[in-house]
């Protein structure tokens, strides 16, 4: 005997009016449905002959779909996206900023949200050569002589070097880029502010020796002051400071007498 005629014929209806109930379909309520037996069961389903494909198969054949899936929107459906096409208008002297961010393609990642700005500091808004060196300093670690690699910035118009500032503390990426973009404004704000320009404080450099000897490039001198070695240009008469040489005046010094050149022997015989 079947497995359904077994269930009661009131528990049926009732089953049935409460599901017509749960789909709004109050006027059924109250009239007895006609009880069919369904087409098939568990009796008229073929016996299993172990002929099915194993995991490692359904597996297979699950990616074969998908890489369906994904060539039908490529030739169906990718053709429709010409309709959005922009030209591109490569950014004006009025947009240096470049920004940067991150994307798993719609998965969701901590560092989506970040937002760096990269730009040349010889393309903001500041007044003066001493500006420009008081906004490396207030810059620190943040300056760079060379464009950061992935900031797709290239070293033409960077003679003053390049800043870069990113965050990624706020939940919203908008936020963060918001966040980069003040503190930009208002680096820019004090180096042009001319009260104290920090002209006795000397710029740091160790976050580039310390990227350099990270890269290994250089020379490596062991003797140099600070006790460790690190790679850079071993000293030579060339970094000897200028300033330090005494100042000798012209106008003192003798001049001395050009002396006529002796004749070779050759010119003799």
């Amino acid at each position: 005997m079947h497995l359904l005629s077994q269930i009661p014929r009131s528990a049926f209806l009732r089953a049935t009016r409460e599901a017509a109930i749960a789909e709004g379909l109050e006027d059924v309520v109250g009239k007895e449905l006609p009880f069919e037996e369904p087409k098939w069961g568990a009796a008229d389903m073929e016996e299993f002959r172990d002929d099915d494909s194993t995991a490692a198969g359904h597996i297979w054949i699950q990616q074969q779909r998908q890489v369906l899936h994904y060539l039908r929107l490529i030739e169906h459906e990718m053709p429709q996206l010409v309709a959005f096409r922009k030209p591109f208008i490569p950014p004006t002297s009025a947009e240096p900023i470049a920004v940067r961010s991150i994307s798993y393609g719609g998965e969701e990642h901590p560092a989506t949200v970040k937002r760096a700005i990269v730009v040349p500091v010889s393309r903001l808004p500041l007044k003066d050569k001493h500006a420009v060196y008081k906004f490396r300093l207030l810059a620190g670690v943040r300056w760079t002589p060379q464009p950061p690699k992935d900031s797709g910035l290239t070293s033409e118009g960077g003679k003053d070097g390049y800043i870069k500032i990113s965050c990624e503390d706020f939940p919203r990426p908008a936020m963060n880029l918001k966040w980069a973009s003040d503190t930009l404004d208002k680096l820019i704000d004090e180096a042009n502010n001319g009260k104290d320009r920090f002209t006795d404080i000397p710029f740091d450099r160790r976050h580039l020796d310390a990227k350099a000897r990270k890269a290994q490039k250089g020379k490596l001198v062991r003797d140099m002051a600070g006790g460790r070695g690190r790679y850079s240009s071993p000293p030579s008469i060339r970094d000897f400071p200028k300033s330090w040489l005494p100042k000798v005046d012209k106008s003192s010094q003798p001049q001395q007498a050009v002396s006529a050149p002796s004749p070779s022997p050759s010119a003799q015989t």
